[in-house]
C-alpha cells in the first residue's frame, strides 16, 4: 500500500482535480497569484508584475515625494502667517512713524529750551512741580513711542528674514518633488525596457466615484505617523496589516466597494507583506479572468475613489488595467512582465498606503 501523502500534497492533489473536473474554487480561496496554466512570475519578480528592485524604487519615490509635498504645503501656510504678520507690522510702523512726527514737529515749534522754560515761567512751588511731573510723562511717553517703532521694525526684519526662509524652502521641496518624480518614471522605464512612458489617457480605466473618505490620522506636523503590520487583516488573506491600511480598506467598504479583498501575504516584495498593500478584485465571487463590462466600470470606480482620496489615506500608488497611478506623475503605462491578468491587473485594483 503506497505511503498517505502529507495534509499539504493532499490539498494540492485535491486542488488540480478541482481544476481539471471545471469545479470552481470558493470565493474565499481566490487569489492575485497567476491562474492554473499561466506561467509563474520569474524568479526577480513578483505575484504583482513588477520586481522586487521596483517595488523599492516605488516606494522610495512615492514616500520621498510625499513627504518634500507635505513639508512644502507647511511651508507655503508658513510663508502666508509670515505675510499676514508683515503686513501687521507694517500698519504699526506707520502708525508709529506718525506718532514720531507728531513729537518732532512739536518739539520743532517749542524750541529746545520749551520744556525748560515751562519750569521757570511757573510761579508757585506747587506748579513747579506740577509741570516737571508733565513734563516727564511726556518724556516717558515719547521715549516709549520711540522705543515700540524700533521694535516694530525689528519684527519686520525678522519677518521677512523668515519668509527668506520658507521661499528657500519651497525651492529645495519643488526640487526634492521633482527628483522623487524622476526616480519613479526612470523606475518604470528601466523595469519595462521601454522609452520613457508618458500618461496614457484614454478613459478607458477612469472612474467616475465622487465619494470622500474620512482622513487618516496624522502626527501634528501633518507627516504621517510610522506603523508597522500591527493589527489583524479582516479579508480571508489573514495575517497582520497597519492601522492605515484597515482605515483604507474601511473607507472603500464604507464607499460601497465590498467585492473580494485580500491584503497581507507574507511572500514577494512591496508592502504586502508590510501590511501596507490590499488587492481588490473586479469580480463578484474573487480574482478571475480580465475584468470587463461592469466588473471593469467597478474597478474603474474603485481606482477613482482612491486617487480622489490619496492625500486623505495615504495613498503610494495604485494598479489597475495596464496602468499605475503614482502622486507624483498621475497615470502612467504598467504592464506585468507575463501579461496574465493578474500582473497586468486587469482582474483586481492594487492599493499601497504609506
Amino acid at each position: 500500500m503506497a505511503p498517505a501523502r502529507p495534509p499539504a500534497a493532499r490539498l494540492a492533489a485535491l486542488i488540480v482535480a478541482m481544476f481539471a473536473l471545471g469545479v470552481a474554487l470558493p470565493a474565499g480561496t481566490a487569489s492575485a497569484a497567476p491562474p492554473t496554466g499561466q506561467r509563474a512570475a520569474a524568479p526577480n519578480s513578483d505575484e504583482e508584475g513588477g520586481t522586487p528592485a521596483l517595488r523599492a524604487q516605488l516606494e522610495a519615490a512615492s514616500k520621498g515625494y510625499l513627504d518634500a509635498k507635505r513639508a512644502l504645503d507647511t511651508s507655503v501656510q508658513r510663508q502666508r502667517q509670515l505675510a499676514t504678520q508683515l503686513k501687521t507690522i507694517e500698519v504699526e510702523i506707520d502708525q508709529r512713524n506718525g506718532k514720531v512726527g507728531e513729537i518732532a514737529e512739536v518739539a520743532y515749534r517749542t524750541g529746545r529750551l520749551g520744556a525748560m522754560s515751562a519750569l521757570l515761567n511757573s510761579n508757585t512751588p506747587e506748579g513747579f512741580m506740577d509741570r516737571a511731573a508733565a513734563l516727564d510723562a511726556v518724556a516717558a511717553n515719547e521715549d516709549r513711542v520711540l522705543r515700540d517703532l524700533l521694535a516694530s521694525k525689528d519684527r519686520a526684519n525678522r519677518t521677512r528674514t523668515a519668509l527668506d526662509g520658507e521661499i528657500n524652502e519651497q525651492r529645495k521641496q519643488v526640487a526634492v518633488m521633482a527628483k522623487r518624480k524622476d526616480q519613479a518614471e526612470r523606475a518604470l522605464t528601466v523595469a519595462t525596457a521601454a522609452k520613457p512612458q508618458t500618461t496614457t489617457d484614454t478613459g478607458s480605466n477612469r472612474g467616475t466615484s465622487t465619494a470622500n473618505a474620512k482622513a487618516a490620522p496624522r502626527n501634528s506636523d501633518g507627516s504621517w505617523p510610522s506603523e508597522s503590520c500591527s493589527v489583524n487583516d479582516p479579508t480571508p488573506a489573514s495575517g497582520c496589516i497597519t492601522p492605515r491600511t484597515l482605515h483604507a480598506l474601511n473607507q472603500a467598504k464604507a464607499a460601497g466597494f465590498t467585492r473580494y479583498v485580500s491584503c497581507h501575504r507574507p511572500s514577494g516584495s512591496g508592502e504586502h507583506p508590510k501590511g501596507r498593500a490590499c488587492d481588490f478584485a473586479a469580480q463578484k465571487n474573487g480574482f478571475g479572468g480580465v475584468a470587463t463590462g461592469g466588473d471593469k466600470t467597478y474597478g474603474n470606480n474603485l481606482a477613482a475613489y482612491f486617487i480622489r482620496n490619496a492625500d486623505r489615506l495615504a495613498v503610494l500608488y495604485v494598479i489597475w488595467y495596464k496602468q499605475i497611478w503614482l502622486p507624483s506623475s498621475g497615470w502612467k503605462s504598467y504592464s506585468g512582465a507575463h501579461g496574465t491578468p493578474s500582473t497586468d491587473h486587469t482582474n483586481h485594483v492594487h492599493l499601497s498606503v504609506y
